[in-house]
């Protein structure tokens, strides 16, 4: 229960453009127009949004920081949902920026920022409804698949070796946190709603068969009936042993084939992903406890929880030999293990923020040491900046999204100044965040429209305003 608390503490506490169309101006200084676009090209507006955003912007002194957080903090909401209704139910379909599709870790990480102004706003509780419902039947059309389309409008990774590649789906890459954050987000929308309407039949079903691939991929019995290859330049888009992935010896975790990052996993048992599930697993089971009163499959939730939990205590806590005691980002069960981090979330530096561990935890605490610094092999600094990448890029490329999450996982006041300053400095003066940057040049920068890491970083700033509102009060100045 102390975690829950803890999860819904950032949530209460945390209290966007690349679209065609005219840009409002509405901007603080001639050089920071908005790059919001105009409200009749916006796809969704809420009131209570409009005025947190015009809150903020009064207590921020900076004026790039301020017109930074403008754009970013609405972006997802400006550019990148569709909301409808459907069978008379709310249907939200979130596009996750500059790829027209729908995944489900981005959906419901875009949407997250917003959930604590529902309760203002009964037109945003039905947008973030709506994607929960849309999720459901996402999940039940192949819980295996991490990206959707809006329709059965088929995608280019059609020729993907993998089976069934139905038109629906724009992606069939097995990444545990997939099926982790649907139940993230309906349980938290639970939580401060109170609102079970969500809970029909199809969300049930949808997270019976949720369980069930997650046990299929505890691969107890065998490989399960997952495979992926891809005839490609890049082999981390692809799975070695006829798509299966390198062997593991079954301890109780689950094979994630694919990192958050869509990169394939070296060793199976990717660890912020178990993090993940162990955490989704138990919300679940509170779920089926008190709305559906399934006290037998709340039982096998919090039982596969446990047995996942006791795994990654006994496998994924290693001895590194200048950090000490961490965890590893990847084991296969043989004793093998892989020690980085990767930006995208679930990370390993994401645990507290996904409700896994305090941030006070010492082995944590350990981690995080490592994960920013070289002993980390995708941490990279230059003259530019630093932050934790990956291969999905390649070397030399910091994510945003990795510097926003040690803001999000910290209280100190001088580490939360840090990361304001690199963000600021680092968007390649284009008002909004990106996947990635190059350390050494800024202006070197992958994905202008990336709506994840702009909500993200609305939310980094949400939560400074509340909790720190004195780092706000400066003007910082690029290096």
């Amino acid at each position: 229960m102390k975690k829950h608390i803890w999860i819904l503490g950032i949530v209460l506490a945390c209290s966007l453009s690349h679209a065609t169309g005219g840009f409002s101006q509405t901007s603080t200084d001639e050089k920071y127009e908005s790059k919001r676009p105009t409200v009749t090209d916006r796809h969704f507006t809420s009131e209570v949004v409009e005025k947190l955003i015009d809150q903020i912007k009064q207590n921020i002194t900076d004026p790039k920081l301020r017109w930074m957080f403008e754009n970013c903090y609405p972006n997802t909401l400006d550019t990148t949902v569709k909301f409808q209704t459907k069978n008379g139910r709310p249907d939200t379909f979130v596009i996750t920026g500059d790829i027209h599709a729908m995944w489900l870790r981005d959906s419901s990480a875009q949407l997250w920022p917003y959930l604590q102004l529902m309760k203002d706003d009964k037109q945003l509780q039905a947008l973030i409804a709506g994607l929960i419902n849309r999720q459901a039947e996402c999940i039940l059309l192949d819980p295996y698949a991490n990206a959707f389309n809006d329709g059965p409008i088929g995608s280019y990774w059609e020729t993907d070796y993998t089976q069934p590649m139905k038109k629906e789906l724009h992606e069939r890459k097995w990444e545990l946190d997939s099926l982790c954050y649907p139940i993230r987000i309906a349980y938290f929308y639970y939580l401060l709603t109170g609102d079970t309407s969500v809970f029909d039949s199809t969300w049930h079903n949808a997270m019976q068969l949720a369980v069930k691939t997650m046990k299929e991929q505890q691969r107890k019995n065998g490989n399960g009936p997952y495979s992926f290859a891809r005839n490609c330049e890049r082999p981390t888009d692809s799975q070695i042993n006829g798509g299966f992935g390198a062997p593991v010896k079954p301890n109780g975790m689950i094979v994630s084939s694919f990192r958050p990052s869509d990169d394939a996993t070296q060793y199976g048992f990717l660890i912020p992903s178990n993090m993940f599930a162990v955490v989704s697993l138990r919300q679940l089971a509170e779920i089926e406890n008190k709305v559906y009163q399934h006290t037998e499959f709340a039982k096998e939730c919090t039982d596969l929880a446990d047995e996942i939990d006791r795994a990654i205590q006994k496998y994924a806590i290693v001895n590194h030999p200048v950090c000490g005691k961490i965890y590893a980002f990847e084991v296969d069960g043989f004793g093998n293990s892989l020690c980085m981090d990767d930006a995208n979330v679930p990370s390993l530096l994401a645990a507290p923020y996904l409700g896994y561990c305090s941030q006070d935890d010492p082995l944590y605490q350990n981690t995080r040491k490592f994960i920013w610094s070289d002993n980390n092999p995708y941490f990279f600094s230059g003259k530019s900046g630093e932050g934790v990448g990956g291969p999905h890029v390649g070397l030399n490329y910091a994510w945003p999204m990795s510097i926003i999450i040690k803001g999000l996982t910290t209280d100190d006041t001088n580490e939360l100044k840090d990361c304001l300053i690199l963000l600021r400095n680092t968007d390649g003066d284009t008002g909004f965040m990106h996947e990635s940057f190059n350390v050494n040049d800024d202006s070197d920068f992958t994905r202008s429209w990336f709506a994840w890491t702009n909500t993200l970083f609305g939310e980094l700033i949400v939560k400074i305003h509340n909790n720190h509102p004195e780092l706000l009060k400066t003007t910082f100045l690029k290096n």
